[in-house]
């Protein structure tokens, strides 16, 4: 068998404050429904199989960008967000963190009452894949967090988080079922040992030799059966550092946000009226939304967006926020009654700073741009759990740039 990924992370205790937590769910549902729209249900859960996009996707949100509480907090924004509209748009979130992941099961056979889809074959995928990550392999991480997300056609990804107090870190486990089909097609890339016959894909609707040869791999050794694809691995500091980001691809984006007039701008014409700051922001989502999978090596880039709950790399700026969201919801809906230029110019966003990536060359004064985003913070309604964000003590200096 085969996992999408994992992904390794220091244990953050905290909580989400409630101004976050419903800016996120309004957040992750934008953005859930801009990629729906442009790239399909697949295309989301294959996304959100990626360790990688996944912390991208979290430090957009404003959640500190390398620790597990992004696991908990951006599934429970999700499942709250998508779940009322899931008819709609055809992607249901079962479990949770807790008591929560054990309903799981429940909540599977409810979606297959309301979808015709087969509830056995996917609380035994759900099972299993849990089963695997706490029992089958012994590596110290306890699971206390189990999340299924599954299509209305049938396919699934799983993203799961177990913890081990001796290190005092997380593990996130990801899974999908596109990746599953790899041990039926190639044996040799996720299977070794003895061959055990031919075995159904399991993205099929017969589910039935599918399951038993599930249950049949998982009697062989966890280390033969399991071959992981994506590990991420983040740092046990809070604070955002200089190599920890891309610094050609964050200075694209705000020489791009800040001089507002490159080659091609005309593609975007229909977010004129946004500030900087909101450009800053979107270009940074539009990549979440369109960018392709070598682009999330960094995911603390992402905190450049909206900052995070805990102040690192600088609060959370609400005025900011809420100016993105409005703008994707505004996209979404024009494009839902066939008017989908305003979120081509989203997509334009991406695409220009793209293009321009190729001559750029940034400077080394990140630590000082890091300050001025913490300095003006005040003035976009920045704010953290601690508290609003105050204006500097000391004289106002010039604006910085990484380019």
């Amino acid at each position: 068998m085969k996992r999408s990924g994992s992904a390794d992370l220091p244990l953050h205790y905290g909580y989400v404050p409630r101004w976050l937590a419903e800016r996120m769910a309004r957040l992750g549902l934008a953005v859930t429904e801009s990629i729906l729209a442009e790239y399909g249900r697949e295309a989301f859960l294959s996304r959100i199989s990626s360790p990688f996009w996944f912390q991208s996707l979290g430090a957009v949100m404003g959640m500190d960008w390398h620790s597990s509480g992004i696991t908990t907090s951006v599934m429970g924004a999700l499942k709250k967000a998508i779940n009322p509209h899931a008819k709609e748009l055809g992607i249901y979130i079962c479990g949770g963190k807790g008591k929560f992941s054990k309903e799981a099961p429940a909540e599977l056979f409810k979606i297959a009452d309301q979808t015709g889809l087969d509830g056995n074959y996917l609380v035994r995928c759900s099972k299993l894949s849990a089963k695997v990550d706490n029992t089958a392999v012994q590596d110290g991480f306890q699971l206390y967090t189990h999340n299924f997300i599954v299509s209305s056609e049938g396919h699934w990804s799983v993203i799961q988080q177990g913890m081990s107090a001796g290190s005092k870190t997380a593990r996130r486990y990801h899974w999908h079922s596109g990746q599953l089909r790899s041990f039926v097609e190639e044996p040799h890339t996720a299977v070794c040992g003895p061959n055990q016959g031919a075995i159904l894909n399991l993205t099929a609707q017969e589910a039935a030799g599918a399951r038993n040869g599930i249950l049949h791999l998982t009697q062989e050794k966890p280390e033969l059966m399991l071959q992981e694809v994506q590990q991420l691995v983040m740092p046990h500091h809070h604070d955002v550092r200089a190599e920890n980001v891309d610094l050609k691809r964050l200075g694209t984006v705000l020489w791009l946000a800040q001089e507002q007039q490159p080659a091609g701008f005309e593609d975007l014409l229909l977010l004129q009226g946004l500030g900087p700051r909101t450009l800053q922001s979107l270009a940074l989502v539009s990549e979440v939304i369109h960018g392709t999978p070598s682009r999330f090596k960094d995911p603390a880039r992402f905190a450049f967006a909206h900052g995070g709950k805990d102040g690192h790399p600088f609060p959370v700026p609400l005025k900011v926020y809420d100016e993105t969201i409005s703008t994707l919801q505004t996209a979404v809906y024009k494009a839902k009654i066939g008017q989908g230029d305003k979120q081509q110019a989203i997509k334009a966003l991406h695409e220009l700073a793209l293009r321009s990536e190729k001559d750029f060359v940034a400077n080394d004064r990140f630590e000082e741009l890091v300050q001025q985003e913490r300095d003006n913070s005040w003035m976009y309604g920045g704010r953290t759990v601690f508290g609003k964000a105050q204006p500097p003590k000391r004289a106002k200096g010039v604006q910085l740039r990484l380019f």
